[in-house]
Protein backbone atom coordinates (compact mmCIF):
# COMPACT_ATOMS: atom_id res chain seq x y z
CA UNK A 1 0.00 0.00 0.00
CA UNK A 2 1.45 3.52 -0.76
CA UNK A 3 1.69 6.26 1.50
CA UNK A 4 -0.76 8.42 0.22
CA UNK A 5 -3.53 5.63 0.64
CA UNK A 6 -2.41 5.31 4.27
CA UNK A 7 -2.62 9.14 4.71
CA UNK A 8 -5.62 9.22 2.98
CA UNK A 9 -7.16 6.68 5.12
CA UNK A 10 -5.87 7.99 8.53
CA UNK A 11 -7.26 11.59 7.22
CA UNK A 12 -10.73 9.90 6.38
CA UNK A 13 -10.66 7.85 9.75
CA UNK A 14 -9.77 11.33 11.36
CA UNK A 15 -12.55 13.34 9.87
CA UNK A 16 -15.05 10.37 11.10
CA UNK A 17 -14.03 10.57 14.53
CA UNK A 18 -14.24 14.47 14.47
CA UNK A 19 -17.82 14.38 12.68
CA UNK A 20 -19.24 11.82 14.99
CA UNK A 21 -17.82 13.50 18.66
CA UNK A 22 -19.40 16.44 17.01
CA UNK A 23 -22.53 15.13 16.46
CA UNK A 24 -22.92 13.37 19.67
CA UNK A 25 -21.96 16.48 21.51
CA UNK A 26 -25.20 18.40 20.12
CA UNK A 27 -27.05 15.41 20.46
CA UNK A 28 -25.74 15.80 24.80
CA UNK A 29 -26.78 19.15 24.39
CA UNK A 30 -30.40 19.08 23.52
CA UNK A 31 -30.70 16.41 25.53
CA UNK A 32 -29.46 18.31 28.41
CA UNK A 33 -31.27 21.01 27.31
CA UNK A 34 -34.73 18.91 27.33
CA UNK A 35 -33.93 17.32 31.05
CA UNK A 36 -32.68 20.86 32.91
CA UNK A 37 -34.43 23.66 30.74
CA UNK A 38 -36.63 25.57 33.21
CA UNK A 39 -40.77 24.90 31.64
CA UNK A 40 -42.48 27.45 29.68
CA UNK A 41 -45.83 27.31 28.13
CA UNK A 42 -46.51 29.86 24.88
CA UNK A 43 -49.88 30.58 24.06
CA UNK A 44 -50.77 29.25 20.58
CA UNK A 45 -52.36 32.42 18.11
CA UNK A 46 -54.95 31.13 15.27
CA UNK A 47 -53.33 30.08 12.07
CA UNK A 48 -54.47 29.94 8.15
CA UNK A 49 -57.15 26.77 8.45
CA UNK A 50 -55.84 25.80 5.50
CA UNK A 51 -52.20 24.93 6.48
CA UNK A 52 -53.30 24.04 10.27
CA UNK A 53 -52.97 20.35 9.85
CA UNK A 54 -51.20 19.55 7.02
CA UNK A 55 -50.81 15.66 7.03
CA UNK A 56 -48.55 14.52 10.15
CA UNK A 57 -47.82 18.12 11.36
CA UNK A 58 -49.45 21.04 13.17
CA UNK A 59 -48.30 24.58 11.78
CA UNK A 60 -47.95 26.67 14.88
CA UNK A 61 -48.29 30.12 15.35
CA UNK A 62 -47.47 31.69 19.03
CA UNK A 63 -49.51 35.01 20.44
CA UNK A 64 -45.97 36.24 21.75
CA UNK A 65 -44.65 36.16 18.11
CA UNK A 66 -47.50 38.60 16.87
CA UNK A 67 -46.89 40.86 20.11
CA UNK A 68 -43.26 40.47 19.23
CA UNK A 69 -44.30 41.83 15.41
CA UNK A 70 -46.35 44.97 16.69
CA UNK A 71 -44.00 46.32 19.43
CA UNK A 72 -41.27 46.15 16.34
CA UNK A 73 -43.42 47.85 13.84
CA UNK A 74 -44.14 50.51 16.04
CA UNK A 75 -40.69 50.94 17.15
CA UNK A 76 -39.91 51.28 14.03
CA UNK A 77 -43.01 54.01 12.85
CA UNK A 78 -41.01 55.97 15.79
CA UNK A 79 -37.68 55.99 14.71
CA UNK A 80 -36.87 59.13 12.29
CA UNK A 81 -37.03 57.89 8.84
CA UNK A 82 -38.80 54.46 9.37
CA UNK A 83 -36.35 51.90 8.51
CA UNK A 84 -37.55 49.07 6.00
CA UNK A 85 -38.48 45.51 8.10
CA UNK A 86 -35.13 43.89 8.64
CA UNK A 87 -35.61 40.34 6.55
CA UNK A 88 -32.94 38.80 8.74
CA UNK A 89 -32.46 38.94 12.71
CA UNK A 90 -31.84 36.91 15.68
CA UNK A 91 -32.59 39.08 19.12
CA UNK A 92 -34.34 38.45 22.40
CA UNK A 93 -37.75 39.04 24.32
CA UNK A 94 -38.25 39.51 27.96
CA UNK A 95 -41.70 37.86 29.02
CA UNK A 96 -42.98 37.57 32.72
CA UNK A 97 -43.88 34.06 33.38
CA UNK A 98 -47.47 33.78 35.60
CA UNK A 99 -47.45 31.04 38.33
CA UNK A 100 -48.56 28.33 35.73
CA UNK A 101 -45.27 29.77 33.64
CA UNK A 102 -47.19 30.99 30.91
CA UNK A 103 -44.95 33.60 29.31
CA UNK A 104 -46.51 37.38 28.68
CA UNK A 105 -44.85 40.22 26.41
CA UNK A 106 -43.12 42.69 28.79
CA UNK A 107 -40.73 44.08 26.13
CA UNK A 108 -38.34 43.98 23.60
CA UNK A 109 -34.84 43.36 25.20
CA UNK A 110 -33.02 45.85 26.11
CA UNK A 111 -30.53 44.85 28.31
CA UNK A 112 -32.01 46.58 31.35
CA UNK A 113 -31.93 43.32 34.27
CA UNK A 114 -34.67 40.92 34.94
CA UNK A 115 -36.91 40.88 37.59
CA UNK A 116 -37.37 37.37 39.81
CA UNK A 117 -40.43 36.56 37.38
CA UNK A 118 -38.70 37.31 34.36
CA UNK A 119 -36.97 35.36 31.30
CA UNK A 120 -35.19 36.37 28.02
CA UNK A 121 -36.34 34.21 25.46
CA UNK A 122 -34.62 34.13 21.69
CA UNK A 123 -36.60 34.56 18.22
CA UNK A 124 -35.24 34.52 15.29
CA UNK A 125 -36.99 37.20 12.53
CA UNK A 126 -37.03 35.43 8.80
CA UNK A 127 -38.70 37.65 6.05
CA UNK A 128 -40.65 39.34 8.50
CA UNK A 129 -41.85 36.39 10.31
CA UNK A 130 -41.15 36.01 14.35
CA UNK A 131 -39.60 32.04 15.05
CA UNK A 132 -39.10 30.48 18.30
CA UNK A 133 -37.57 27.02 18.47
CA UNK A 134 -39.72 25.86 15.53
CA UNK A 135 -43.18 26.48 13.32
CA UNK A 136 -44.78 23.30 13.50
CA UNK A 137 -45.41 19.80 15.56
CA UNK A 138 -45.22 16.30 13.89
CA UNK A 139 -47.44 13.86 15.27
CA UNK A 140 -47.93 9.79 14.39
CA UNK A 141 -49.97 10.22 11.46
CA UNK A 142 -53.92 9.34 12.14
CA UNK A 143 -53.62 11.21 15.44
CA UNK A 144 -54.08 14.95 14.36
CA UNK A 145 -57.53 15.02 15.79
CA UNK A 146 -55.74 14.38 19.15
CA UNK A 147 -53.84 17.79 19.28
CA UNK A 148 -56.91 19.88 17.75
CA UNK A 149 -57.52 21.37 21.11
CA UNK A 150 -54.04 22.63 21.13
CA UNK A 151 -53.55 25.74 23.49
CA UNK A 152 -50.17 26.16 24.34
CA UNK A 153 -46.49 25.13 23.39
CA UNK A 154 -44.42 23.90 26.31
CA UNK A 155 -40.97 24.65 25.63
CA UNK A 156 -37.85 24.19 27.82
CA UNK A 157 -35.60 27.26 28.08
CA UNK A 158 -31.75 27.27 28.89
CA UNK A 159 -29.85 29.81 30.35
CA UNK A 160 -28.93 31.66 26.76
CA UNK A 161 -33.19 32.23 26.38
CA UNK A 162 -32.91 29.43 23.55
CA UNK A 163 -36.28 26.97 23.30
CA UNK A 164 -37.02 23.75 22.58
CA UNK A 165 -40.66 22.62 22.17
CA UNK A 166 -41.79 19.48 24.25
CA UNK A 167 -45.20 18.81 23.82
CA UNK A 168 -48.67 21.13 22.66
CA UNK A 169 -51.13 21.52 26.17
CA UNK A 170 -55.04 22.50 25.82
CA UNK A 171 -56.34 25.26 27.77
CA UNK A 172 -56.17 23.73 31.14
CA UNK A 173 -53.13 22.82 30.82
CA UNK A 174 -53.04 19.30 29.94
CA UNK A 175 -50.59 17.23 27.93
CA UNK A 176 -52.41 16.31 24.51
CA UNK A 177 -51.40 13.25 22.84
CA UNK A 178 -50.83 10.66 25.26
CA UNK A 179 -52.08 7.52 24.50
CA UNK A 180 -54.82 6.82 26.86
CA UNK A 181 -54.39 3.31 29.28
Amino acid sequence: MSSNVKRHRWIVIAATVVVLAVVNWTIWQKEHHLAEGEIVYLELAPVDPRSLMQGDYMALNFALANRIRMQRAMDRHEEAGGNAMQTAANDSVVVRLDDASIAHFQRLDDGTPLGDDERRLRYRLRNGDVRFATDAFFFQEGHAERFEPARYGQFRVNEHGELLLVALYDESLNRLGEMER
